[in-house]
């Protein structure tokens, strides 16, 4: 009886979700809400098809499971799978795209929007009696600076960086978009400026590029030092872009205005993490814990791509296949 596994459902946070017709694709499921690494082999035994969103699969498991046929990253990237060791067992591995656009652009304004109207300082000055004590209808003391007319450099004009550009625009911001050395650019609405001098001349600095070795600490302390005075950081990709350290050394002195981050470079961060730590003391430095994908209807759509995917598998076609 051919079954599958989903390794780490919990992280999919299923309960809203209907999961009917990716269950009804297979005679037998063992669905766990996560799995540590050392349970891997074990949990994966005799399956067919498993499903993974960031359990590590490695050479070790592929070699301990024959039957493996297929396996569908619950996400876009898959650097938790070793591809290489999946190929050389003949196991086809295929991910979920484009499911997560609209979400995450929407939580990219989101963060704009609050990092521009010191929003977070606000709500603090509201509960905390400070408008109550003030003599006048309003309050001041926090920086408030309107989108509109500020240049928006985006670095990984994709579908998501394509999608931010697109809001961003609507609220009339100057959209450019990175030339990555090496990379070919793939859109041409958005003006294409070499990274420095994208750097250079943006307020507001947007990522949307996946984790490579080649973007790794891409955002430095030189690179952060680029950027205009008070200029403000926004990362709903992945946390390992940004050097960390040069990030809040900048936020300290001043150079960068502020800082929002829905990804770390450690998740989930330890309780005592520099930046978790500094933003508890930091109204510019907004922290969100990797939620920009997980609206309702964007994890909906992941499930029913994965339908797509396991059913065309069957079918002896291939959807988003990766190897």
């Amino acid at each position: 009886m051919m079954q599958g596994v989903i390794l780490d459902a919990d992280s999919l946070s299923p309960a809203d979700l209907d999961l009917g017709g990716l269950l009804a694709l297979l005679p037998r499921w063992r669905v766990h809400g996560s799995t540590p690494a050392a349970s891997v082999v074990e949990r994966i035994e005799g399956a067919a098809v498993v499903l993974s969103n960031k359990v590590g699969l490695d050479r070790a498991a592929f070699a301990a499971s024959p039957g493996l046929r297929l396996v569908v990253v619950m996400a876009t990237g898959t650097n938790n799978v070793d591809l290489e060791a999946a190929r050389e067992h003949g196991v086809a591995v295929c991910n979920v795209r484009g499911y997560a656009v609209d979400s995450v652009a929407e939580h990219t304004l989101a963060l704009m929007l609050a990092l521009s109207r010191s929003l977070l300082p606000y709500r603090e000055d509201v509960l905390d009696g400070a408008w109550s004590r003030s003599p006048f209808f309003c309050l001041h003391g926090h920086p408030i600076r309107e989108l509109a007319g500020l240049r928006l450099g985006i670095v990984g004009c994709g579908q998501l960086g394509s999608a931010v550009a697109r809001r961003s625009a609507a609220f009339g911001m100057d959209v450019v978009a990175a030339a990555l050395p090496g990379r070919e650019p793939t859109g041409t609405d958005w003006p294409r400026l070499p990274l420095d001098e994208l750097l250079a001349s943006s307020a507001v600095l947007s990522l949307h590029c996946p984790l490579t070795p080649e973007t790794r600490a891409l955002i430095g302390a030189r690179e952060i030092a680029l950027l205009p005075r008070g200029a403000l950081l926004v990362n709903t990709a992945r946390g390992g872009l940004v050097d960390e350290k040069a990030l809040l050394d900048a936020l300290r002195s001043g150079h960068l205005g502020g800082a929002a981050l829905d990804t770390l470079e450690e998740e989930p961060p330890h309780a005592d993490a520099p930046l978790l730590r500094a933003a508890r003391e930091m109204g510019n430095l907004l922290l969100t814990p990797h939620v920009a994908w997980a609206g309702r209807a964007a994890r909906q759509r992941l499930v029913d791509q994965m339908v797509e995917i396991i059913a065309a598998f069957h079918g002896g076609q291939s959807v988003n296949r990766v190897v």
